[in-house]
């Protein structure tokens, strides 16, 4: 590709799919130092990229200007603008699909991720389960650069970024106690780690001298972890306290993250920050592992009826008592202590 040539990324939502694309795009660019890509999702993902020199970045606004075919053909008009040379549709669903379609008719190559969903139903299926590791999403993004004639071989490590603390935090990382971040809400209450739950796992490791911070919401989670931080004076809720930026700036110092299966867990992959999950009803050999995470670090419960679901948009099939909260608070600790101390 020239100089002026863009690889055209698509992949709209959600959170924890687009911060993995970032994880991708990051190995991507390095190996291929000519590659121009005009990244193409929503505007308030944007700071997933802005670490990675080749990537530009193209938001999509799906209830407003591009919102049904006509939107889209503005989107496509505007991403026309730049030379675009190929489509890589990450996302595969109806919007990406026609976009592609625009792009297809003006001679414009396109490549379309395959995400298996065979294999997915079988892995989640009642009866005659096939419990095996599917490919991981990252190298299905890759295949797609692959396709694209782009060589690209994933790492699948840890690579620690090194940025810069937001003003407004540096004061709580003056001393030299472990840091770890807690991410314990996710966009499916299925995938959830029961709340009264994480309320001990915040007082047992606040009781073993962490620096405990929580991560993630919106009005509801933030008074929930404000509730916390009555109950533990130290904890930091970092709730609408930062942007999406500040809050990466944060979990890059942090020695640890604790989440579930969330974009919790994608955002600290993208940093470099290693995860203790806990898993429900979904499974990390779905292929949402975060970005040189290992399956090792994962909490989960061995039983016939997991995983169920793909997405935690599925209640559990365990019985009584959900899967994940069978998972005890002296568990985690005991993860989290193993991975922080051996």
């Amino acid at each position: 590709m020239s100089a002026a040539e863009h690889l055209v990324v698509l992949r709209f939502s959600a959170m924890g799919d687009v911060a993995m694309v970032a994880s991708v795009l990051k190995e991507l660019t390095a190996q291929n130092p000519q590659l121009k890509v005009l990244m193409v999702s929503r505007k308030n993902f944007e700071p997933f990229f802005s670490n990675i020199n080749q990537v530009s970045f193209h938001p999509i606004y799906p209830k407003e200007q591009h919102k049904g075919f006509l939107g889209l053909y503005t989107l496509f008009k505007e991403l026309s603008n730049y030379k675009v040379v190929a489509v890589a549709d990450l996302h595969d669903n109806i919007r990406s699909r026609i976009l592609s379609l625009f792009f297809r008719l003006a001679g414009v190559k396109i490549k379309r991720i395959d995400k298996g969903r065979a294999e997915k139903k079988a892995l989640t299926r009642t009866t005659n389960k096939i419990l095996q590791p599917l490919k991981l999403t990252v190298e299905r993004y890759a295949d797609v650069f692959r396709a694209l004639q782009l060589p690209l071989q994933l790492s699948h490590q840890l690579h620690k970024q090194e940025r810069q603390l937001p003003q407004k935090a540096l004061s709580f990382f003056k001393n030299d106690v472990k840091k770890i971040g807690i991410a314990p809400f996710a966009q499916h209450s299925y995938k959830m780690y029961p709340l009264e739950k994480m309320g001990r796992v915040i007082g047992l490791l606040i009781a073993s001298g962490y620096q405990v911070f929580i991560f993630g919401g919106g009005d509801k989670e933030f008074g929930i972890a404000e509730g916390w931080t009555k109950q533990f004076p130290t904890l930091i809720n970092t709730i609408k306290q930062f942007n999406l930026n500040e809050e990466l700036d944060i979990i890059s110092h942090l020695d640890l993250m604790l989440s579930m299966d969330s974009s919790g867990m994608h955002m600290a992959s993208l940093v470099g920050t290693p995860v203790v999950s806990i898993w429900g009803p979904t499974h990390p050999y779905a292929g949402f592992l975060g970005y040189g995470q290992s399956i090792n670090d994962c909490l989960q419960i061995d039983h016939p009826n997991r995983p169920n679901s793909i997405y935690g948009n599925k209640p559990c099939l365990c019985g009584a008592e959900e899967c994940i909260a069978m998972i005890t608070p002296e568990m985690v600790i005991d993860k989290i202590n193993e991975k922080l101390n051996g």
